[in-house]
C-alpha cells in the first residue's frame, strides 16, 4: 500500500493501529515516547467532544461566538504575549486605546489622563482594584500614625467568589450584607453596622451573578455620604461592573452608576462577556491617576521609555486584545447599543414566556443585564424540582443551572438562564418548547426522583 492511500484510508477511518503507534494513551503519567501529531490530535478532540455545546450553555457569562474575521484576527495572533510590551508595541498601544475608550464610556472626568490596564478577566481586575483600595486605606493611616492589621471590605453576600479569593489572599476581612426577599440586592440598608475606619471600601456589582440584577450604586454612595457625614469616614466604592459595565451604558444611560460619582473610584468588567470577545479578558480602569497608589505600579521598558504597569499575571495571550480593539471599531457605541439590544430582548421574551409555563415565579424580569433566575411558587406542591428540571434540559443538550441562594436564603432554590449574543428568538422557541415538554414530563411524577443524581453548580 503506498503512503499517498494509507494517509488517505486513515484520514476516512482515523483508527489508532498504524504500525509502530501505540494503541493506548496515558492519562496521568507522561507518556514515554512521541506520537504522530495527527493522533495526538484525534485523541484530544475525541476526548472533548463530550464538552457541552457552547451556544447552548445558558449557564456561563463567557462569549461563546465571534464574527469570522475576529476568528481570522485570532489566529494571526496567537504567538503575541501581552506582558511583552518591548516586543510587541502596538498591543501595547491598543492595550491603552481600550481601556481609555472604556474610561470615556464610565464618564472618567479625564479619560486620557487616567489608568487602567487589561486583564486575564474580572477575577484579576476586581483583585487589583481591591488591592489599591487597600494600598490607599493603609497610606492614609500610616500618614495619620494609625494601625493597618485590620482592613475590611464590604459587600453583598450575593458577591461573586473572587472576592471572597481577594479577601482570602490578601488578608482582608469580609463583610457580607445579607441579601433578602425584602433586600434582593447590596442597596444601602443599614450599611452603616458594616462600615468602620478600617473599611477599605465598599464593592458595588453591577449584574449580581446569581440573578443578573444591579446594585444601586448612586443610592449606596448616597448612604455612604450620609455616613460621612456623621462620622467623618471617606470610604469610596469599586464597581465590579464584570457584565453591566458593557449593558449599561448602551441600554440604561441614564443609570448613574459610574466615574460620575465621585465616591467611585475604580470599575472592571469582563471583555470577554459583554464586550463580545472570547475568553480571557478582562479590564479595569481607575477615576484617576491619583486612584491608583504609586507605589503599586511598576515601571517597564517602552520603546526607549517606560511605561506603567500593574498586574498579577505576566506572560499571558495578547490577541483578545486586539479582538477588543476589533470589536470596538467593528460595533462602535451604536452597533453595541443594538447588539446588547437584541440579546435584552431574548432574555425578557425568555422571562415572560417561562413565568407563563406554570409552576414558576421569577426573582427578577432581566430588566438590568439580559440575566434571570426564577423558583418554585411556594403554594403549589410538586414532585420535582428545579434540579431535576435542570437535568432534563441537559439531556437535550440545554446548560441552565440550579442553585441555592446564598447566605439568609440558602433554603431557596433558583434557576438561571444568561443569554449572549449568539442565542436569537429561534433558540429561545426552541428552549421554550423544551421546557415546556420537560415540565409536562415531570408533573406526570407520582413520586419524587432521588436526590442523588442532582448536579452541582458553582458561580
Amino acid at each position: 500500500m503506498n503512503e499517498k492511500l494509507f494517509r488517505e484510508i486513515m484520514e476516512i477511518n482515523p483508527i489508532y493501529a498504524r504500525p509502530g503507534e501505540n494503541t493506548e494513551a496515558p492519562r496521568f503519567k507522561m507518556p514515554t515516547d512521541a506520537m504522530l501529531p495527527e493522533t495526538a490530535y484525534q485523541i484530544v478532540h475525541d476526548e472533548s467532544m463530550m464538552d457541552g455545546n457552547a451556544r447552548l450553555n445558558l449557564a456561563t457569562f463567557v462569549s461563546t461566538w465571534m464574527d469570522e474575521r475576529a476568528d481570522k484576527l485570532y489566529r494571526e495572533a496567537f504567538d503575541k504575549n501581552a506582558i511583552d510590551k518591548d516586543e510587541y508595541p502596538e498591543t501595547a498601544r491598543i492595550e491603552t486605546y481600550c481601556w481609555t475608550m472604556l474610561a470615556d464610556l464610565w464618564h472618567a472626568p479625564k479619560p486620557k489622563e487616567t489608568i487602567g490596564c487589561s486583564t486575564t478577566g474580572s477575577s484579576e481586575a476586581c483583585m487589583l482594584g481591591g488591592l489599591a483600595l487597600k494600598r490607599r486605606w493603609q497610606e492614609k493611616r500610616k500618614a495619620e500614625g494609625k494601625p493597618i492589621d485590620k482592613p475590611n471590605l464590604v459587600m453583598s453576600s450575593a458577591v461573586q467568589v473572587c472576592w471572597k479569593k481577594f479577601c482570602n489572599y490578601f488578608d482582608v476581612e469580609p463583610r457580607y450584607v445579607p441579601i433578602s426577599l425584602e433586600h434582593k440586592v447590596l442597596d444601602g440598608y443599614e450599611l452603616e453596622k458594616y462600615v468602620d475606619e478600617n473599611t477599605i471600601g465598599v464593592v458595588a456589582i453591577m449584574g449580581v451573578t446569581y440573578t443578573g440584577m444591579y446594585e444601586p450604586v448612586d443610592k449606596i454612595a448616597k448612604v455612604l455620604d450620609g455616613i460621612q457625614e456623621k462620622t467623618g469616614l471617606d470610604i469610596q466604592i469599586h464597581v465590579d461592573a464584570a457584565s453591566g459595565g458593557m449593558i449599561a451604558p448602551f441600554l440604561q444611560p441614564d443609570n448613574v452608576w459610574d466615574f460620575r460619582l465621585e465616591r467611585v473610584a475604580s470599575i472592571n468588567t469582563s471583555g470577554h462577556k459583554y464586550g463580545l470577545v472570547y475568553p480571557g479578558l478582562g479590564w479595569v480602569v481607575w477615576r484617576d491617576c491619583q486612584s491608583l497608589p504609586d507605589s503599586l505600579i511598576f515601571k517597564v521598558s517602552y520603546l526607549g521609555g517606560t511605561m506603567p504597569t500593574f498586574a498579577l499575571n505576566f506572560s499571558r495571550p495578547g490577541a483578545q486584545i486586539l479582538l477588543q480593539y476589533w470589536a470596538f471599531l467593528r460595533y462602535g457605541f451604536e452597533g453595541y447599543k443594538k447588539v446588547q439590544g437584541a440579546t435584552s430582548d431574548v432574555a425578557r421574551y425568555l422571562a415572560n414566556e417561562i413565568k407563563k409555563i406554570g409552576p414558576f415565579e421569577l426573582w427578577n424580569d432581566a430588566s438590568d443585564i439580559p440575566v434571570f433566575a426564577w423558583m418554585m411558587k411556594k403554594d403549589q406542591k410538586h414532585n420535582w424540582g428545579l434540579y431535576d428540571l435542570s437535568d432534563r434540559l441537559r439531556m437535550k443538550g440545554w446548560l441552565i443551572p440550579a442553585y441555592p441562594m446564598p447566605t439568609n436564603l440558602t433554603d431557596l432554590t433558583v434557576q438561571r438562564i444568561v443569554v449572549r449574543n449568539g442565542l436569537g428568538m429561534d433558540l429561545a422557541d426552541q428552549l421554550i418548547n423544551d421546557m415546556k415538554t420537560e415540565v409536562a414530563y415531570l408533573e406526570k411524577l407520582d413520586q419524587p426522583l432521588p436526590e442523588n443524581h442532582r448536579s452541582g453548580f458553582h458561580h
